[in-house]
């Protein structure tokens, strides 16, 4: 994103920054709202159940986002001892990239409607620019925190999906060497190589699928 402003694009640059923050916070916004609704009160007792950016933002993840295209935000805390449900862990990590999913979807199709109904608040480079890049950062976080690597979402959501030794070995290798082997993934994605690619194209990939208007 730091090619815009080398680029002279300013307003480009300003509109994507607020797509991530946006992003950001409503990830983590989704995460400690599902805490909360399953019983768990520790999200909401620091004041992380807010649509405040002031609430979940990390400076240094944020500007490391903006730099070099890997960020971070707060994580929400939980206590897996207060869920009402037994089935409220996974809800609670799925909730994070589903709130993404969400937003991208409302952002494109509030845009396509206004485009297509010829809205004057919809006219111009500006709009075009801000919804969707909105909706494709949404995208992209969404699948970048899929990934079953290291302490990303995915990696809490996988064993649901694997049969039960499988799920229980997977966590094992996850938790020794999982996050180990993610920073160096970005790492290597720094230095030049591709790692990562597959997630900006396969996020941006979704977006004509979540357009109904």
């Amino acid at each position: 994103m730091l090619q815009l402003l080398y680029h002279g694009q300013i307003a480009t640059f300003i509109l994507f920054a607020i797509s991530l923050i946006i992003a950001f916070t409503f990830h983590e916004f989704g995460h400690a709202y599902a805490a909360k609704y399953y019983g768990d009160r520790t999200a909401e007792q620091l004041g992380r159940v807010s649509l405040s950016p002031l609430a979940h933002l990390d400076v240094m993840g944020f500007l490391m986002a903006l730099c070099v295209g890997f960020g971070y935000a707060k994580p929400v805390p939980t206590n897996p001892r207060n869920f009402t449900s037994p089935n409220a862990s996974l809800v609670v990590v799925a909730a994070g990239p589903i709130m993404n999913l969400l937003i991208a979807v409302i952002a494109i199709n509030l845009y396509m409607f206004g485009v297509n109904n010829g809205l004057e608040m919809f006219a111009g480079d500006g709009p075009g620019v801000f919804f969707t890049g909105l909706a494709i950062f949404n995208l992209i976080i969404m699948v970048f925190n899929l990934l079953p690597i290291g302490p990303l979402d995915g990696h809490y959501i996988l064993p649901y999906l694997l049969p039960r030794k499988a799920g229980i070995a997977y966590q094992v290798l996850n938790e020794r060497y999982g996050t180990m082997l993610f920073f160096g993934l970005i790492l290597l994605s720094l230095a030049g190589l591709p790692i990562f690619h597959f997630v900006w194209v396969l996020g941006q990939s979704i977006l004509p699928y979540i357009t109904f208007v």
